[in-house]
């Protein structure tokens, strides 16, 4: 166990004015802090003094303006939910989507070659449409939902997940704009029981901060010498785009996505986005749960491929844009970013900032070999 992870960890979601009284909570714990339906700041393995002070911080402060209220005439969403041989989790996925407050135009599951008939039963039992899609790969399985939506946005969320009853009222609110070509959510752990769980919450987190962001050209031009970071941008578990662009853009990329060479199909359609003028928003007020891998094996092989997937995005992403920042964070930035971590695991032992840097290193050069061994076809 390392010694900066404590398992369980109990979660709460509370109000301010419940957080001022969390001196009474058993620790560890982690907190969200919500106002007004939405989560305004968080705080993570501390004792109830911890949380008090948080809570007395926040309501001090202005809260922002609620910027999550639908349009006058709102879109139609279609949701697409990707899966492959986890029936129960889609269940239960499906299960949190029937109580939206803004219902989707449609559901579509794209069940990626399960092996058994179960998730076409779970679909048909919920009274959604099935659809399904023998090539391996999450961007074969995502291109074939858009290619059957109808909806004006196509929104994405994954089968571990449990939907928070606005996620898609803010979700489809982001697109206040026709500027907004592509909008993300806020993602918070679901539980954190195992050690597994504690680590990529605190090292990998899905969430990226409580404050509305946009990400356009001119944030575009600014980053693109060093690699424009747009795996910040969110998550592919909750994600929305125009169902449009994509005659401009194009689809998602094949050769990237589980199944393939591992992650980052949606950072490099993030990325495509900004490159082609459009804007990427986040937008926290829009919340889902997602169950982060419980076992250490589970999570070193998702390490594994996330970096296999990085490195192999930045490829692709050089090759199609010519941006030479996509080489430079590719063959400088990240080998001096892991040479930092391994002055820091030498210097101060095993913690959670180091512990899985065995696998990013390994991920990071089966997708060197992954580049030479496809260059032709990436």
């Amino acid at each position: 166990m390392l010694k900066d992870v404590v398992v369980p960890t109990a979660l709460y979601h509370l109000t301010v004015a419940e957080a001022l009284e969390a001196g009474k909570l058993a620790s560890p714990f982690m907190a969200w802090l919500w106002h007004e339906g939405r989560p305004i700041a968080s705080t993570k393995l501390v004792d109830g003094h911890g949380v008090c002070d948080i809570a007395s911080w926040a309501s001090q402060q202005a809260v922002a303006p609620d910027t999550g209220s639908p349009a006058a005439v709102p879109h139609t969403v279609s949701v697409i939910i990707c899966t492959r041989d986890r029936p129960e989790q889609l269940d239960r996925c499906l299960a949190s989507l029937a109580g939206q407050t803004f219902q989707p135009h449609e559901v579509l599951v794209v069940d990626n070659a399960s092996s058994t008939t179960e998730t076409a039963e779970v679909v048909s039992r919920h009274g959604h449409i099935y659809l399904r899609e023998d090539r391996a790969g999450l961007s074969h399985a995502r291109n074939t939902g858009i290619a059957a939506a109808s909806g004006d946005i196509v929104a994405f969320t994954d089968d571990d997940t449990v939907l928070h009853p606005d996620w898609l009222l803010r979700l489809e609110a982001a697109f206040d704009t026709d500027h907004v070509w592509a909008a993300t959510g806020l993602v918070i752990p679901a539980e954190l029981r195992t050690e597994a769980q504690c680590i990529f919450e605190l090292g990998w987190s899905f969430g990226h901060g409580f404050v509305r962001k946009d990400y356009d050209a001119s944030y575009y031009q600014k980053t693109r010498m060093r690699g424009t970071p747009t795996w910040e941008f969110g998550a592919g578990a909750s994600m929305a785009f125009r169902r449009d662009i994509f005659n401009k853009i194009g689809l998602f990329d094949p050769h990237l996505g589980a199944g393939a060479s591992g992650c980052s199909e949606d950072s490099e359609i993030w990325y495509r986005i900004l490159h082609a003028g459009g804007l990427c928003r986040y937008e926290p007020a829009s919340v889902l749960y997602h169950f982060h891998r419980a076992d250490m094996a589970g999570l070193q092989k998702q390490i594994r491929a996330y970096m296999r997937g990085h490195v192999v995005a930045l490829w692709i992403q050089y090759r199609k844009s010519s941006d030479i920042g996509n080489l430079r964070r590719l063959l400088i930035s990240l080998p001096r970013y892991y040479l930092r971590k391994v002055c820091r695991r030498v210097l101060h032992g095993i913690t959670v900032p180091t512990c899985t840097l065995g696998d990013e290193i390994a991920g990071y050069f089966s997708g060197l070999h992954h580049i030479v061994k496809n260059h032709r076809s990436l």
